[in-house]
């Protein structure tokens, strides 16, 4: 039975795809379309959570098939469940179901409706693999195959030629991470002979500190691309072309994570790693402060979330180069919860305000203003994310971000540098409390800023229900993981104990932590979020968008730094695409068309110029040939007769 978990998105994919390309009257079927798609990907998380309550600590293996073998290299499709993959499979079956039912209603009368139902499901069935494989093939395979449904799905509406260019972005900027992970594999099975998980983990003692470092490395790389870290975040704020549920679905609660979750299942190599540990904290600390400051000078509502995704996922890699693995993962699962509640949210602002027809960009919020009145439901669901992302007590975020910062603050007794990453952190963490607030507010609050022609309206219930279970979630999860003074128990599934015993968690913490300075930690945070949703609550309820943003009235330059993303973009385009378009266009063009196409030319040119040579040859008569004959027979006597 649990080969169906990984087997039912990709017959989803497959019947939906295939019958809405032969025909049209299924294609019409919207129900029963989603109701097939939704299926399946919700009977695998009825699965995983049989599984889940079932197991017994060993990891249980199935659907070992063997792929091939070439030597010592020996790879089947084979996948395990255990404490790390099971946790993993129930976010993304489980928030992947809810955005499926939320799908339903927002692409109703699309006329790719089918082939996105389609998309979404295989990649599940991408994820699925990623997450579930025991070896490090069958993980690629997932990693690449999330990457192309990605580029499907952001590239959705691809007629619209900057939505076209966004999937094009986020293809390539992975492609770059990919060819390091590909390095990566070699040198496994180079010293290992093997790519399994396991042997990989297990030998890691045997390794040199060059290769340990070298195969560490590789994998940040990879992971800055997926999960969109310095230099290789660009791609994930254009990314929000797409359909808002590919927003949910791939930018805060599977895909994005997806490297966070291999360094945590190769975690042994990176506590033997400490520079890249190193590395790993200062590009996570850099790439959350940048991506909350160009998060604060934003108008897109789901620009906002999107770099707000690439600031929690700093946040997470915080975790990650403290080797509080488990902390990063828990803050992925409840990230998952809240954003995906937000981006649904924003998906829910976005319907009603097209449906006014008055408004020429539905997802600016300087158009919105009051919203709460007219959508009930979006609004409080979205508040209730906002406070959680924000860290308030005691809804999930504050748990799992607590966690991080409380690990990242004990491992600076063994290196100072990670006191100043505590210190952007709590920066950070600020700055998260205080744009969530601006954007909620100005959406939800305040003065009605939309031409008031037409109202707008609360979106259908296949649309907030799982607005509801979201937020209820993003409420909740917190309390599967206690902050570590209160959290030595049993019940504490995520820190210390269930997902605890498989990973190791927070060695620096668990040595120097104290009661009194743990609380002391634990209200400092509260503190530094509960001043950030104030102070942003106080600035907007005094100084609504009537016209300029009064931040930029307050920052001046700064502020039209961070309104254009600090000119990364152009910074690239200048150093990197401009010179390679050139060395293309001035260089390889020239090579190619005179060096590769002229050997080319010049072999196809130098066999018609020999062939003339011997079509002369053959005239059609036979005279000349009975000539060039006898001429042949002379010749061979002359020389049997005279040697």
């Amino acid at each position: 039975m649990n080969t169906l978990i990984v087997l039912l998105p990709f017959l989803g994919a497959l019947v939906i795809g295939m019958g809405g390309f032969f025909s049209e009257g299924f294609r019409r079927q919207e129900k029963l379309i989603g109701g097939l798609a939704t299926l399946a990907v919700a009977i695998p998380f009825g699965i995983v959570v049989l599984n889940f309550f079932s197991y017994q600590g060993t990891p249980i293996d199935f659907a070992t098939v063997q792929w091939m073998q070439a030597g010592n290299l020996d790879i089947s499709f084979s996948y395990t469940l255990d404490e790390l993959s099971l946790l993993m499979a129930m976010i993304v079956n489980g928030v992947g179901a809810l955005i499926h039912i939320y799908s339903i209603g927002y692409m109703h009368g699309d006329k790719g409706f089918y082939k996105f139902f389609a998309y979404l499901n295989l990649f599940i069935f991408s994820m699925n693999n990623l997450i579930l494989g025991d070896n490090m093939v069958v993980m690629f395979l997932g990693w690449e195959g999330v990457g192309v449904c990605s580029y499907l799905l952001i590239g959705f509406w691809y007629e619209d030629m900057m939505k076209a260019k966004a999937a094009q972005k986020a293809f390539v900027a992975n492609r770059i991470g990919d060819f390091a992970m590909l390095i990566a594999m070699f040198l496994v099975f180079k010293e290992t002979g093997s790519l399994m998980f396991s042997d990989l983990n297990a030998a890691v003692g045997s390794f040199s500190s060059e290769t340990t470092f070298w195969i560490a490395f590789l994998v940040f790389i990879a992971a800055t691309g997926k999960s969109a870290q310095i230099p290789l975040y660009v791609w994930l704020p254009d990314a929000m072309a797409g359909p808002t549920p590919v927003s949910a679905l791939i930018h805060a609660a599977t895909m994005v994570t997806s490297g966070i979750y291999l360094i945590a299942r190769i975690h042994p190599i990176y506590v033997a790693a400490p520079e890249v540990m190193a590395v790993v904290v200062i590009v996570a600390a850099l790439t959350a402060i940048v991506a909350a400051l160009i998060a604060l000078a934003q108008n897109d509502i789901k620009k906002v979330l999107a770099y707000s995704t690439v600031s929690q996922l700093g946040f997470m890699f915080m975790a990650l180069g403290a080797g509080a693995f488990t902390a990063a993962i828990f803050h992925v699962m409840t990230h998952a919860f809240f954003k995906a509640c937000l981006f649904l949210g924003s998906g829910s602002v976005i319907h009603a305000m097209e449906h006014m027809h008055t408004v020429d960009d539905p997802q600016d919020i300087r158009t919105m203003g009051g919203l709460s009145k007219y959508m009930p439901s979006t609004s409080r669901t979205f508040w209730i994310s906002t406070l959680a992302i924000a860290g308030i007590p005691f809804l999930s975020g504050f748990f799992s971000k607590d966690e991080i910062m409380a690990s990242v603050f004990f491992y600076g007794y063994e290196n100072s540098l990670y006191y100043f990453v505590y210190g952007v952190g709590m920066l950070t963490a600020f700055l998260t409390a205080f744009y969530m607030t601006r954007v909620t507010y100005l959406t939800f609050n305040g003065k009605e800023r939309f031409p008031q022609e037409k109202k707008p309206h609360e979106s259908p219930a296949l649309m907030t229900l799982p607005l509801w279970v979201l937020a209820v979630l993003a409420i909740v999860a917190g309390y599967l993981g206690l902050p570590y003074v209160m959290g030595h128990g049993e019940y504490n599934m995520i820190g210390h104990g269930w997902l605890g015993k498989s990973i190791d968690n927070m060695p620096m913490m668990e040595e120097h932590a104290t009661t009194s300075m743990e609380l002391f930690l634990i209200g400092f945070s509260a503190l530094v979020a509960i001043i950030g949703v104030l102070a942003a609550r106080n600035l907007y309820r005094k100084h609504d968008l009537s016209g300029d943003d009064i931040l930029m009235q307050r920052l001046g330059g700064l502020y039209g730094a961070m309104e254009q993303k600090f000119y990364v973009d152009e910074l690239y385009q200048y150093f990197f695409i401009k010179p390679f378009m050139w060395f293309s266009e001035s260089v390889i063009k020239p090579f190619d068309e005179n060096v590769v196409d002229g050997a080319v030319r010049g072999i196809g040119d130098s066999t018609g110029s020999i062939g003339e040579v011997f079509r002369k040859l053959q005239s059609g008569l036979i005279q000349n040939y009975m000539l060039v004959v006898s001429i042949g027979v002379l010749a061979v006597l002359t020389f049997l007769i005279f040697g």
